[in-house]
């Protein structure tokens, strides 16, 4: 019987493979719940924010789902994204903000995710969130990072692989693997972000 890993390999495989032409054109991502909760959700540097008013209110975004022990796709993913911050240099933190919530804040409080974004190096303009269980399957639900098999669902050791990247202001949101390329994934957060023009 295919496992949900085998699955999901597949399918960054699949999207992997038709990349060029999703940078061009919105991914046909799962839509986003009728607006976002404003969760009040812990940072890794210690401070306690409301999600849609402080993080994402006008913003343009990167968000992932992620835990510290993970060992699967995590490693890849926070390696991807780190190339992905150094790619976007001084837009980071000023014109693109980029999130990472945990899957596991039983495990995962303040203090471990301030030690996993020094461990990684990880620099100003990309925040790791925590929160109580039910607010972070809330948050998880409304950002559409879901599994239609709620068994599989509600396993967070084989959590889905994917970035949600929108610009608030636009209400325009899309999706790309957090495995691709981090040019790739580049490109994406490019193609919502109104003030880059393209002349191809």
């Amino acid at each position: 019987m295919k496992t949900r890993r085998d699955l999901l390999v597949g399918i960054a495989g699949v999207a992997l493979a038709g990349y060029a032409l999703s940078a061009r054109r919105s991914l046909r991502a799962p839509a986003l719940a009728q607006g976002l909760p404003n969760t009040l959700v812990q940072t890794h540097d210690g401070r306690s924010v409301r999600f849609y008013d402080d993080l994402i209110r006008g913003k343009i975004a990167v968000i992932n789902m992620m835990y510290t022990r993970c060992e699967n796709t995590c490693p890849l993913g926070t390696r991807n994204l780190l190339r992905l911050q150094q790619l976007l240099g001084e837009r980071v933190g000023r014109d693109v903000f980029m999130y990472s919530i945990t899957l596991k804040p039983d495990e995962d409080d303040q203090h471990v995710l301030m030690k996993y974004a020094e461990r990684h190096r990880v620099q100003h303009g990309w925040t790791f969130l925590t929160a109580g269980v039910e607010a972070i399957r809330d948050l998880r639900y409304h950002l559409g990072f879901v599994d239609p098999d709620p068994l599989l669902d509600d396993d967070s050791n084989t959590h889905t692989a994917v970035l949600r990247i929108g610009n608030d202001a636009y209400r325009r949101w899309t999706m790309a693997p957090v495995m691709a390329e981090p040019d790739q994934i580049l490109a994406t957060v490019n193609h919502v972000d109104r003030t880059i023009i393209y002349t191809g």
